[in-house]
């Protein structure tokens, strides 16, 4: 009886795949794609020349992820935290820098007094207003208009990336430090 269902399932199978149109047809051509090439560009650990010189292309690439959802531990324009934010853009115009807050937060010189703050800066802040704490935001300086008119671009947790002012209600009691990263 076991012989009988062996040959039974063979012949089946045999059935099976002559009838298969996939076994029939001969195989799909093979798939030929035109990659348009791209220059990669080595990352740099130290700009050439003066770090000025990368902050406007470095705003660019920024406000260029403006509308990008926040996503935690996201680096791409499907979803971005603030850090990501940080790492990706200096990607881009080929400077390495730290993936995470608290290593950016200790990564370059830091600028001693509030009117120093500079386009290309990075700003800080700790999560509850008034208290001291962990860094755990960050953004990139965009403009400065004035004393009390300090643009920066980073990754709400609510509203996706986008640009708030440094002395607004909710950010100005959470700041913590600026920092230049060149």
């Amino acid at each position: 009886m076991t012989r009988f269902v062996g040959i039974i399932s063979i012949a089946f199978l045999g059935l099976l795949v002559s009838a298969c149109a996939v076994f029939k047809s001969s195989p799909p051509p093979a798939r030929t794609t035109t990659k348009t090439p791209t220059t990669k560009r080595p990352l740099l650990t130290k700009p050439k020349g003066a770090y000025q010189n990368y902050v406007r292309d470095i705003v660019r690439s920024a406000r260029a992820y403006t509308g990008t959802p926040y996503r935690s531990g996201g680096n791409d324009r499907s979803g971005i935290d603030c850090s990501g934010l940080i790492c990706s853009v200096y990607t881009e115009v080929g400077l390495k820098v730290p993936r995470i807050s608290w290593q950016q937060a200790e990564f370059g010189t830091e600028v001693e007094e509030v009117h120093d703050i500079r386009p290309g800066d990075w700003i800080f802040y700790v999560p509850d207003a008034g208290k001291a704490g962990y860094v755990s935001h960050v953004g990139i300086v965009t403009e400065v208009r004035g004393k009390n008119d300090i643009l920066f671009i980073h990754a709400s947790s609510s509203k996706g990336v986008r640009e708030d002012n440094l002395f607004s209600k909710y950010f100005k009691n959470r700041f913590v430090k600026a920092m230049r990263p060149f």
